[in-house]
């Protein structure tokens, strides 16, 4: 067998966000994941951690001093750059996370929920990116 090419390590997703803790909170309580050792602390940072407990990929906060908004599905005038996608594992966890979604402060943006091969619901962060939650 051939020896694989070894590339760096994927380590995490940085969102830039004009409060990062808030969105560092939605996404907190949304993945039921936790900070990083030395974030937790209500004090303002411009960088926050979320850790991943499977240990995968972490979730990380950089604050900026504007970004607009992501129009999807509109392409105009800020199209999608980066979006999330999470999982579940059935249609009435779906309709769980959704309801959970909204009350965390999220904004459905496109709902696919009735499609037989691929349920899915597409939301904006309380920053505006554009995340999906799908059955997989």
């Amino acid at each position: 067998m051939a020896e694989r090419e070894k590339g760096p390590k994927f380590r995490q997703v940085v969102l830039d966000c004009t409060d990062a803790r808030a969105l560092a909170e939605f996404y907190r309580r949304l993945l039921v994941w936790d900070y990083r050792p030395g974030d937790e602390a209500g004090d303002d940072k411009d960088w926050l951690v979320l850790r991943n407990p499977d240990g995968g990929a972490q979730l990380a906060f950089q604050q900026v001093d504007r970004l607009p908004e992501a129009s999807w599905p509109d392409a105009e005038p800020v199209p999608q750059q980066l979006h999330l996608d999470l999982t579940v594992d059935s249609v009435e966890e779906l309709e769980e996370q959704h309801a959970r979604v909204l009350e965390l402060g999220g904004r459905l943006r496109y709902d696919r929920s009735e499609d037989p091969e691929e349920p899915l619901r597409v939301y904006a962060d309380p920053a505006g990116h554009p995340f999906c939650v799908f059955v997989a």
